[in-house]
């Protein structure tokens, strides 16, 4: 587009999104309306939201359309008023619904895991991002090929219509399934390798951050850690999990891990490619699930990232529930009744704010606490003039006592984790002796 200035604009302009879905019994309400969660993931996609949408309450979806015949009309003719490019439907539709819908419409029509993808394959920074949402957009895909192939308009198996568009839709489909084959065959690979990496761990303490897209993971890690990764308030802003090192109060070194965001409804086949992903997080020794304080739909957020761990695996359960942005929280009664719920799970509760600092004392002092309880206390005793054992110690844990005899040989107090205790047993002098201290 033309500038006043004689400059051309290589802007891309945004395609135009008109948002409508269906409430079916089981679904969360949103406090900010029925569509707000799909417009906030629209303009994550870099699109823009026309019009104000339409919504149809459903006790079971239209197996031909979603919607009743009467609001899919609705929806044709205020798409076409406000000038949509296409349509965003804030449902998972079946290929038959989506080919139908299409044929209706006469617009492109996006679903909801559709639309993730494609965030999620624009976030993808890493080889293992881009392969598992590849692997992602292909098992979405495979069921809804022949969609691709309606402007050929072929009836299968009748007179005269086997022809190219037939043979191409076969030939699409074998390709298709090596890829996913092959792409499952390449994040096997990664995934045993990130395995080993777990392992070769083993003397440090990780800490996993998981919870709903946008509740300020990214921002705790960057605060506690003093690192500067991307953090964004969007929908999945962080898609590789990245791993950092937090120096404790008492000199202990343990590492965060901050993984991709969680979403209600986010689709299965999402979370078994991100498996790999997550796969920090099943071997974290201590899990943090951030919760956004402020927003309005919390509760409904927090069941919704129990339930994407339970799918991960059923024995993953929070060590510590950390409601985030409480610098933000309007109502403190509402985050009291959130804490609330809590009662009698054994889990900590802290409140903070990761963006001012306030009450990140508190979490300091809880994961502090768990790490005591899983660590051990060891008296150190080391020969003269050896250093090398004097750094190693002192740098392995939380050092409690520290003695020089006269004859320069020392006695070193420190607190540390089993797999840590491994660790400086390999890396002292041959004349260092530790032994369990008495406490």
């Amino acid at each position: 587009m033309s500038q006043h200035d004689g400059t051309i604009s290589t802007d891309r302009k945004k395609e135009r999104l008109f948002p409508c879905g269906v409430i079916l019994p089981d679904q969360p309400p949103e406090s900010g309306g029925p569509l707000s969660e799909v417009c906030a993931l629209v303009q994550a996609a870099d699109a823009e939201v026309v019009g104000e949408g339409m919504i149809q309450t459903r006790f079971r979806p239209n197996p031909a359309t979603l919607f009743g015949k009467g609001k899919v009309e609705e929806i044709a003719d205020e798409a076409k008023r406000v000038g949509a490019d296409a349509i965003v439907v804030d449902n998972d539709l079946t290929p038959a619904q989506g080919r139908n819908l299409e044929k209706i419409w006469e617009k492109r029509v996006i679903d909801r895991s559709e639309l993730i993808l494609d965030i999620f394959s624009r976030r993808a920074q890493t080889q293992q991002a881009r392969l598992q949402v590849e692997l992602a957009q292909n098992i979405y895909l495979m069921p809804r090929l022949r969609r691709m192939w309606t402007h050929l308009e072929r009836m299968e198996g009748a007179v005269g219509t086997r022809g190219p568009g037939e043979t191409q839709l076969e030939t699409d489909r074998r390709l298709l399934n090596k890829r996913v084959t092959d792409l499952k065959r390449e994040l096997a690979t990664i995934e045993r390798r990130k395995q080993r990496e777990v392992k070769a761990r083993h003397g440090e303490f990780v800490i996993g951050l998981v919870g709903y897209t946008n509740a300020g993971k990214s921002t705790l890690l960057n605060y506690l850690t003093g690192s500067s990764e991307f953090a964004a308030d969007m929908p999945f802003a962080t898609l590789d999990t990245r791993t950092r090192r937090w120096v404790l109060p008492d000199k202990r070194v343990v590492l965060l891990s901050d993984t991709v965001g969680f979403l209600q409804r986010l689709p299965h086949h999402l979370v078994a490619s991100f498996h790999a992903t997550l796969e920090e997080t099943l071997h974290a020794d201590l899990l943090l699930h951030v919760v956004d304080a402020s927003n309005p739909d919390a509760a409904h957020q927090m069941h919704a990232v129990d339930e994407v761990l339970e799918d991960v695996s059923p024995h993953l359960k929070p060590d510590i529930v950390v409601f985030n942005k409480i610098d933000s929280v309007g109502d403190r009664l509402e985050l009291a009744v959130l804490t609330e719920r809590l009662a009698g799970q054994n889990v900590g509760v802290v409140h903070l704010s990761s963006k001012s600092g306030e009450g990140v004392d508190s979490l300091v002092e809880a994961v502090t606490s768990r790490l005591d309880e899983r660590s051990g206390v060891v008296d150190v005793f080391s020969e003269p003039g050896d250093g090398r054992t004097v750094a190693a110690v002192r740098s392995m844990g939380a050092l409690l006592e520290e003695e020089v005899a006269d004859d320069g040989s020392m006695r070193i107090r420190i607190r540390l984790s089993p797999g840590a205790l491994g660790v400086l047993k390999r890396q002292v002098g041959e004349g260092a002796r530790i032994e369990t201290a008495e406490v």
